[in-house]
């Protein structure tokens, strides 16, 4: 069933990319097209591994983390748990260090990642202090984003721009595979622990919050930092000696998975050891899925470094001489297959549906958020050919978006904006974001690469909050439409209708 998932999941953007090949656009070679089929092969392969295994142990880890220290009665010991696990699982996040590497010269690399850890982990103890206080997620969200705006007023004004891009693409790099299932598993088991009249809504939003946590601790550190951000083109074409840059990946890939996963894993021991009470056979099935999880994220990032990155810019530099609107079509349709192969997008569908009932089924999600990133992707096309600045989309999307969150029930906005995090994920940095890069190289030049093409993955984390909370918009006009209906039709009843009823006795009363 979960290699199914996946191939259907990988498909669509795998036949888009062959028949490309097929045309004059895009002149592939056949080993390149080999390559590209073998690591198509290897996402389905991956993809089905990582969903098994987050099903199996991520989502449990976080559940019982979050339902049994709330047993406990002590929240003095959930937050500073709370604090650490977001910490931990923000440094231990492999995309991280993409970010990372991007702005090396500027920043410590340490130092970056442990003040986006510490962003993030002080925003997910926010997150669990709504659940247990049952407060409203679209305030929050709505003093978070006031803040992040007012930086990058601050950040424009002092001459800055070229930070803004950088630190609206990390909140979505830090909600990655290793980390969505465990945050909203987290939060699932908290707010089922915690009860309410609302349990269903109350348990998303961790992610949403998590996500701004980068956001700030970036754009803090951009007002004390020291000259401009330095980027160099990556060498994105597939190495002539594919066996040895296989085993190199490989090993790169393994080292940074295994810390991810081990670190959560070594601290979940801890607090089983000390605080938490689950069977053996429980644990020995989470360690199970633990082995599972680490296999698919391998072969799933190892095959996007290997196939879909180089092939990514390949598109980007080809579709980069077609007219401007063409460009713009064709970063549509990507966009609108691409978000299915994210993983984390069908760990957090299911759990939706399941949540909810079915109340927001995983067909209308996943419509949504191809419609979102499909849009999202078109929009950062045009801006990179005619080259103005992301803030016309950022600043008008989010006021969008908040505005809407006070007019719709609340877990279209804590499952919209939980969305945005997860859209953003490796397979959109690493096949989007050099299909950007592609384009802004060709078209604006190098040099024009940090403020134009990134800032892509930004959009694609904004979107799905319009798309998924016009859904929700959507059901409550349809919802007064209906009581209109049906009032006119009492109004409009015939007054001199006699209605009948039989009473005690046999006899009809009018």
């Amino acid at each position: 069933m979960k290699q199914k998932e996946a191939l259907v999941s990988v498909l669509p953007i795998s036949c888009i990319v062959l028949i490309l090949a097929l045309t004059p656009i895009l002149d592939l070679t056949l080993r390149e097209a080999l390559i590209f089929c073998g690591c198509s092969i290897g996402l389905i392969i991956g993809i089905g591994l990582f969903n098994l295994g987050a099903d199996i142990s991520m989502t449990p880890m976080g559940h019982h983390i979050g339902n049994e220290l709330i047993k406990t009665r002590r929240i003095s010991l959930l937050l500073p748990i709370v604090f650490v696990l977001g910490l931990l699982i923000t440094v231990a996040e492999p995309d991280l260090s993409v970010l990372a590497s991007q702005v090396a010269e500027t920043m410590n690399g340490t130092t970056l990642i442990f003040s986006i850890g510490v962003g993030v982990a002080i925003c997910l103890t926010l997150g669990v202090i709504k659940i247990l206080t049952h407060s409203d997620l679209s305030k929050m969200l709505f003093f978070a984003y006031m803040a992040i705006f007012a930086l990058t007023a601050i950040l424009a004004e002092t001459g800055r721009n070229a930070f803004i891009p950088l630190s609206f693409d990390s909140g979505g790099v830090t909600t990655g595979p290793v980390t969505v299932p465990f945050i909203m598993a987290l939060g699932i088991g908290i707010a089922s622990a915690v009860g309410g009249n609302r349990p269903e809504e109350n348990s998303f939003g961790l992610i949403s919050l998590s996500s701004a946590g980068p956001l700030l601790a970036i754009m803090i550190l951009a007002l004390f930092s020291k000259g401009s951000i330095s980027y160099a083109l990556p060498d994105y074409s597939i190495a002539e000696n594919f066996g040895s840059a296989l085993i190199s990946v490989i090993l790169e890939t393994c080292a940074d998975v295994a810390k991810a996963l081990l670190l959560i894993f070594a601290f979940f021991i801890v607090l089983k050891l000390t605080v938490l009470k689950i069977p053996h056979s429980k644990l020995m099935r989470i360690f199970v899925g633990i082995i599972y999880t680490f296999v698919g994220l391998v072969i799933f990032l190892s095959s996007v470094s290997l196939g879909f990155m180089p092939i990514g810019y390949k598109i980007g530099t080809s579709i980069a001489s077609l007219p401007a609107w063409a460009v713009v079509v064709f970063g549509t349709v990507i966009g609108f297959v691409v978000v299915l192969a994210e993983p984390a997008v069908h760990v957090l569908t299911s759990q939706v549906s399941e949540v909810t009932g079915g109340t927001v089924s995983r067909k209308s999600m996943l419509l949504a958020l191809s419609l979102g990133v499909g849009i999202s992707i078109g929009l950062s096309c045009l801006r990179i050919v005619l080259g103005f600045s992301i803030l016309w989309y950022l600043v008008p999307g989010y006021l969008i978006s908040l505005v809407l969150s006070f007019f719709v029930p609340g877990i279209y906005t804590s499952i919209a904006f939980d969305s945005g995090g997860v859209a953003s994920g490796p397979l959109t940095s690493s096949f989007i974001l050099p299909m950007a890069i592609g384009v802004c190289a060709v078209t604006q030049g190098a040099d024009s690469v940090l403020g134009l093409a990134f800032g892509v993955v930004a959009m694609v984390a904004m979107t799905p909050l319009i798309t998924i909370q016009s859904l929700g918009f959507r059901a409550i006009v349809a919802a007064k439409v209906r009581r209109s209906i049906t009032m006119k039709r009492i109004l409009d009843a015939d007054d001199e209708q006699i209605i009948c009823f039989t009473v005690k006795g046999g006899q009809n009363a009018e």
